[in-house]
């Protein structure tokens, strides 16, 4: 079984009763009375983070990817709360000293704070990070509309490629392997957005297993289906560069998540809207498809139109 099936079959019916877990079918835990959004992950060694040869930058790496699930749901996080395991090679006063000035710049950069935690020994590393922000409203998932804009932010694919530079599949010049591991290390996370999506969005979801993978999540529990032009599907300067240098997949590139973009749907009348705020935040937002109904099968398209198969749409945790 993967992760989801997981949940599923044996922990939604436990809440039931509980409106504020949204069912287990979205990034976060919102309870509306109290205005309060909480989302919740787990971080292990070789799964989610290379190795910790760099702690300063896993660090960074975890902490704005849990961060970007309240971004996504137009919530400002305010305070994250940080559980570790490891063992004394992993948590040595050099190592530590670095997690500290990371977390440090972090929340100035983003204006949060830490409000707690704890540390166990284990030869196993772990991280769990607990976000929390405050707000009256969310953008929920399964919200989409017939005939919705399909919308992502900023550029995918770069971090799949930096992954793979640092498992050595990939080899490059020093400027854009530099560059690509920033980028898997340091996704960039647009606090700008945060006021305005809630009024754009009619549903939102940030991409960290995949384009396709996330998009069937953001839609799973309503009758509709999507077309996606891979030829809309922005990609960094240096991405195209290496596509063309090394004849890789750009399918391959956007599919593999890890890129904490935003994904959300809008009505189609949001449109000029939309790009006039992206230009006024200097922020990229591009259109890569459409909601449609579900009656036309769900496609993604290549530069040419033809659907492409895709083996795996992103990544799942399997048992």
């Amino acid at each position: 079984m993967n992760e989801f099936e997981i949940i599923k079959r044996y922990f939604q019916n436990l809440t039931k009763d509980n409106k504020s877990s949204l069912y287990l079918n979205d990034d976060v835990f919102f309870d509306k009375s109290k205005k309060i959004v909480i989302s919740f992950d787990l971080y292990i060694v070789i799964y989610h983070f290379v190795d910790f040869k760099k702690p300063q930058l896993v660090i960074k790496k975890i902490l704005r990817s849990s961060i970007s699930d309240l971004i996504c749901k137009g919530v400002k996080p305010k305070y994250y709360f940080i559980a570790g395991s490891g063992n004394s090679r992993s948590f040595s006063a050099l190592n530590l000293k670095k997690i500290f000035k990371s977390l440090y710049q972090e929340q100035k950069k983003y204006n949060i704070y830490l409000g707690g935690g704890d540390t166990v020994f284990s030869n196993k590393l772990t991280f769990t990070i607990t976000t929390v922000g405050f707000s009256n409203s969310i953008i929920q998932r399964n919200n989409a509309k017939l005939d919705d804009d399909i919308y992502v932010t900023g550029n995918l694919g770069d971090s799949y490629i930096g992954l793979n530079i640092l498992q050595k599949k990939i080899n490059v010049k020093k400027k854009l392997k530099n560059y690509f591991e920033q980028k898997y290390y340091r996704p960039t996370l647009f606090f700008g957005l945060l006021k305005k999506l809630k009024t754009i969005a009619n549903t939102s979801i940030d991409i960290s297993d995949g384009l396709i993978a996330d998009l069937e999540k953001l839609i799973n529990k309503q009758e509709l289906s999507y077309k996606i032009y891979l030829n809309e599907v922005p990609i960094s300067k240096n991405l195209k560069k290496l596509i063309d240098l090394k004849k890789i997949r750009k399918v391959s590139c956007v599919s593999n998540g890890d890129d904490y973009q935003i994904l959300f749907t809008a009505r189609p009348s949001k449109y000029r809207i939309i790009i006039k705020l992206a230009k006024s935040l200097g922020i990229k937002i591009s259109k890569i498809g459409k909601i449609c109904s579900p009656s036309v099968n769900s496609e993604f398209l290549d530069e040419k139109g033809k659907k492409i198969t895709l083996k795996n749409k992103g990544y799942r945790h399997k048992f």
